[in-house]
Order: structure tokens, then sequence, then C-alpha cells
């Protein structure tokens, strides 16, 4: 049946080309031509009812609020062109599924949610940064959110493309396995370079990037990054990411990472 053979040959080119666009990606070349980086999504962990953890005087909620807004005025004023979208402004409780769904309305090309972050003594021995993108054992769930917001339909010509497809369609799971993988590359890659940027500008302990299994990332249909700002039951952590320094001191390190990722993607 030469139909079958050619869909054959067709979703396994197809897969190929999307593992090129990945790998060359996450070396740092150009992404496929058309493609805007257009609209990125600030999540400002906890919030209202969920203060977070907290420190001798500091709560995670007010900390990551600060730094988010921080961030958000950056980007206005660095790059004007990128839409910024928020999940909160103010001392509100916002779902984590609502926070994944406002990322995934809006077709956002990154997801980048401030935290604090607390280790188990009282008294924090622990300080720095951490970087934390999701785990592959979540990945059934990043597919769902991936299928549920169509990602492919934010490439240009995706109608052309990806004609006839259909969830139930194999090379249709195939297309979504890899863009998956895409993200998962993206998200590490911009995980790094907010890394680098806290070690080697802010000269701050920064324990790299790590996967862990949480639940708004696994459910943004988009790169996503959770930035743990520093352990906010260290004394010394804590006084540092409750100053207006300090917080603006972090929002300039995920504003230069996010400047340096954009370099990856055709703009106007």
């Amino acid at each position: 049946m030469p139909h079958l053979y050619l869909r054959h040959k067709l979703i396994t080119c197809l897969g190929f080309i999307l593992l090129l666009v990945s790998i060359a990606h996450a070396q740092g070349t150009k992404e496929i031509p058309g493609f805007k980086f257009k609209t990125v999504v600030i999540d400002a962990g906890h919030g209202g009812k969920d203060p977070g953890s907290h420190g001798e005087y500091t709560k995670e909620k007010t900390v990551a609020l600060g730094i988010a807004l921080k961030l958000r005025d950056a980007i206005n004023e660095a790059i004007p062109s990128l839409n910024v979208i928020m999940t909160r402004t103010t001392d509100k409780f916002v779902e984590l599924q609502q926070r994944a769904e406002i990322a995934n309305n809006a077709k956002a090309n990154l997801f980048i949610s401030i935290h604090c972050n607390s280790s188990p003594q009282k008294v924090g021995t622990r300080r720095g940064a951490l970087l934390l993108v999701y785990g592959l054992h979540r990945k059934g769930e990043q597919l769902e959110a991936l299928r549920e917001n169509s990602a492919i339909y934010q490439e240009k010509d995706y109608a052309k493309k990806y004609q006839g497809y259909k969830d139930n369609d194999p090379a249709y799971f195939i297309t979504l396995n890899m863009f998956m993988q895409t993200y998962r590359a993206q998200s590490i890659k911009f995980g790094k370079l907010v890394s680098r940027e806290i070690a080697d500008v802010d000269n701050r302990r920064s324990e790299g990037v790590i996967e862990q299994g949480i639940l708004v990332l696994a459910h943004s249909a988009m790169p996503s990054v959770m930035v743990e700002t520093g352990f906010i039951n260290n004394p010394a952590d804590e006084k540092y990411l409750s100053s207006e320094e300090g917080q603006m001191a972090t929002a300039k390190s995920i504003l230069r990472a996010l400047k340096k990722y954009r370099k990856g993607f055709e703009q106007d």
C-alpha cells in the first residue's frame, strides 16, 4: 500500500526535522523562520491565603511579588516590544492550575515562576538560588497540556504542514513528543542562563538547574522555569531578598538571561 508507506515516511521525516530544531535551539542557533518570541508570563508564587515559606520577618509571597513586579517593569523598559503577562499583581491567591492556564491561553513563549526556597532547619544553613524545570516523570501531564493547548498552532502555516492530523493519529503524538523535548531543552537552557547571571554577575551562590515534578510547570505548554531566588529561612538570603537592592538585582539577572535567550529566535 503506497499511501501507507508514504505516511510512515512523512512521520519519520517530521520527527527528524523537529529533532533537529530541538538540537539546534539547544545549541543556541536560530529558530524556525517566521517564529516570533512575543509573550512571556511572569508568575509570582503563592499569594493571599497562601504565604508560602517564611523567614524570621519575611513571607515568600511578598518577596516573590516584589521581584516579579520589578522584573515586569525591567522588561517593559528594556524590551518594549515583548508582551508581559502577570499571573498576579497584588496579594491575591491564584490556584496552580489557573496560573498555567493563564500562560497557555496567552500562547506564551516562556513561563517564569518566581519563588523562594526554604531548608528544613529552623534557621536554614543552605543559601543561594536554584532553578527548577519539570521532571520527565511528569511528561504525561506535559503532553496533555500540549495537546489541549494545540502547541503546533503557534507555527506559521501550521494548517498546511499538519493538514489531516487528528488527536488519535500517531503522527500527532510524535509531533507533541518532539515539542515536549524541544521545550524541555529550552527550559534547561534558560535556567542555566539565569543561574550563570546570578553567579557570575551578582556573585551569589547558585545550585544550578534540576528537574522536579512541579504541577505548575508540568501543566504549562511552553518552556517554563521556576526561579527559587534564595533560601528565605537563611538570614543572609532573607536580608538580601527582602531588600529593594536584592530584588532589583535578581530581576535584572533574569532580564539579562532573557535577553540572551531571545537571541536564539528570529525577531522583528
